[in-house]
């Protein structure tokens, strides 16, 4: 069994490996890289052989690995390459992890509620949105601020399925189509640390049979890391609340985090969200 799961992580290291630097290599312009642009081109990006030259690499060699064969890499030439395909330090990584070059192990724990003082965190939080989630990004819990605010209900059980089947969700999010790449940026780059967990993609392939835009975003195999955000929400009894959103990973349950929504500065938030918690029973803290 154990075999048979390893045999799997390189498989799909391979198959993500070829397709990542396949569309790594569609965005980058012989321009982009000091290169004549040497006319119309049939598909966009640089060629193959460009890179390889570029790198200092055999052309059969790089062909083979974005090919997704088997052989072997050195540091010095992944770097080569993310230089060529101008990788941001994210991509840079990930690159390495699909390459299995000393790729960051992380521990993982199963997905479970909270501990007690982690729980009690989330409670003081309140009402104030939070709610962690596991290394999938399934909620395991949720403070009724983040359902009150960001309209989550009783079905919502994963992050990121809800950002694109909960129409509600949806409605409420002013930036939502702005923020989309990111997120799915977000979740390939998780699920790259963990290429034993076939879980991920289960979760992408089912959303992506009912997302169109998800099906498409995916494709693009872009990463990111993200350990803050600005959210901003329409919402039908307040209005326009923007928030500072804060992403803490919870060292006692690996992969998984606690993300807690403050009122940003210099805007009405802290007004409208006590106004609108007090409608609901929730009453909030003033800052200091």
């Amino acid at each position: 069994m154990t075999s048979d799961r390893s045999a799997l992580s390189r498989d799909r290291r391979r198959v993500e490996l070829r397709e990542f630097l396949r569309s790594r290599r569609a965005r980058v312009s012989p321009a982009d890289v000091g290169m004549p642009d040497g006319g119309r081109r049939r598909t966009p990006g640089l060629r193959r052989e460009e890179v390889a030259v570029l790198a200092g690499v055999g052309v059969s060699w790089y062909t083979w690995l974005e090919q997704g064969r088997d052989i072997k890499v050195s540091e010095e030439v992944l770097d080569a390459i993310a230089r060529v395909l101008l990788l941001d330090p994210t991509e840079h990584v990930h690159l390495y992890l699909l390459a299995g070059l000393n790729p960051p192990q992380f521990a993982s724990a199963p997905s479970v509620p909270a501990p007690p003082q982690v729980r009690r965190l989330l409670d003081a939080w309140s009402p104030r949105p939070g709610y962690i989630r596991d290394r999938h990004w399934n909620f395991t819990d949720i403070n009724e601020a983040a359902r009150i605010v960001f309209g989550y209900g009783d079905s919502d059980h994963n992050c990121l399925v809800s950002f694109f089947t909960n129409v509600r969700y949806r409605v409420l999010q002013r930036h939502w189509a702005d923020t989309a790449p990111d997120v799915v940026a977000g979740f390939r780059a998780d699920a790259a640390r963990y290429p034993e967990d076939p879980e991920f993609d289960r979760i992408a392939e089912e959303l992506a049979r009912s997302s169109p835009e998800f099906a498409e975003l995916w494709d693009c195999h872009d990463v990111a890391e993200h350990t803050s955000a600005v959210k901003a929400v329409d919402h039908p009894e307040a209005g326009t609340l923007v928030f500072d959103a804060t992403l803490l990973p919870l060292p006692e349950l690996p992969g998984h985090h606690l993300i807690l929504h403050n009122p940003r500065p210099g805007t009405d938030t802290q007004e409208r969200l006590e106004e609108l918690m007090g409608t609901h029973s929730l009453v909030v803290p003033h800052p200091g």
